[in-house]
């Protein structure tokens, strides 16, 4: 009777050491696994555990606050990852939860039966859940559910096939953005419109998809530079490339801001004016008002986010075995200064034609 009392109660650890004779902290030090505890009161508490219908190690996992953020094979926590960082943790922090933040590189050739997952999380004895930023692979996705371990990822980073409906996943609508964009700068007259970005890459990939739908439903051939570097790089040696070429071009639409800004240095090298010889935009706004001139781009809300991962996480610890929830957060356009009206009649720079030469 006694225990049938208890159990109705869910017993806590503080019933555990009352039983066993020893301290709360002594009882999560056992639950935790930690090795300076004598085993003579490892097994009394393990006892006293039993007897009040105790799972030592899932009630400490159900009592865990803290979710783990993690930035998965990234060394650095970008501008636009910093702000869903942000919004995840004031999330965490009205609903009384602590977020830690972690980095964890791993292989997407790895089988996810065979994935080494941060120890942090192996145990769940500290983290309760997880959110994935970064860059992520379906081995990641099915390594945590396989092992029971709730979590959100944000789905515009995740490499190769996966199916985003099996999973708590939020988006940020960048298909639609780009797609926006360039109808965008179709309606100032642009028809010679390039495209840089490393679509090997789901990011720049999503981009250019709506990229390329806007231009063909506008009967506009899609133009693509897909050399393999990073961000600020990828736009310097992109749009070299476009120019050496003598390509024409009148616009051009950048994967990111960091894109962008190698654009406009290209441009500038080759004595070329944004917008008045080449119009340029970017995408996700992340410090394009301070550019010179300022970037037109697709502004993102990655702080929204961030709190929509977090509420993810949150409402699937709550209720383990709910639907997979979806959510797509849109995206909006942002005319400023790198971008104006083509000229009526012109279709290729002058100026960009006569000197490509000096581009090597």
């Amino acid at each position: 009777m006694e225990r049938e009392k208890l159990g109705k109660q869910k017993p806590s650890f503080r019933e555990v050491a009352k039983l066993s004779k020893v301290s709360t902290a002594t009882v999560s030090r056992v639950a935790r696994g930690q090795v300076n505890v004598d085993p003579g009161i490892r097994a009394r508490v393990y006892r006293a555990a039993e007897k009040l219908g105790i799972d030592l190690q899932g009630r400490l996992n159900e009592t865990s606050t803290i979710i783990a953020f993690i930035l998965s094979n990234r060394d650095v926590l970008s501008t636009f990852h910093s702000h869903i960082l942000f919004g995840a943790e004031s999330y965490c922090a009205q609903q009384s939860r602590e977020l830690l933040f972690m980095t964890y590189r791993y292989s997407p050739a790895v089988p996810s039966k065979d994935l080494h997952l941060p120890h942090i999380l192996s145990h769940r004895t500290t983290v309760r859940a997880a959110i994935l930023g970064g860059t992520n692979s379906s081995n990641m996705l099915a390594a945590l559910r396989d092992r029971e371990i709730p979590f959100a990822v944000l789905g515009n980073n995740v490499l190769g096939e996966w199916t985003p409906s099996e999973y708590d996943t939020v988006f940020s609508d960048d298909v639609q953005g780009a797609f926006d964009l360039t109808r965008h700068l179709i309606s100032e007259g642009h028809r010679a419109i390039w495209f840089i970005g490393d679509v090997a890459l789901p990011w720049y990939a999503r981009c250019a998809e709506g990229y390329q739908r806007a231009m063909e439903e506008s009967g506009l051939q899609p133009r693509l530079s897909q050399i393999h570097s990073d961000d600020h790089e990828l736009g310097y040696l992109g749009m070299r490339s476009i120019l050496s070429r003598r390509e024409p071009v009148t616009a051009v639409f950048a994967g990111s801001d960091p894109v962008a800004r190698g654009v406009y240095e290209a441009l500038h090298q080759s004595g070329l004016n944004v917008p008045n010889d080449i119009s340029v935009a970017g995408f996700n706004d992340s410090g394009a008002e301070l550019m010179a001139p300022s970037l037109t781009t697709v502004r993102e809300f990655p702080e929204e986010l961030g709190k929509h991962l977090a509420e993810f996480v949150l409402s699937r610890i709550q209720d383990p075995g709910q639907q997979p929830l979806q959510l797509t957060i849109p995206t909006r356009v942002v005319v400023r200064e790198s971008t104006r009206p083509l000229p009526p009649g012109l279709t290729t720079p002058v100026r960009a034609v006569s000197d490509a030469s000096v581009v090597s």
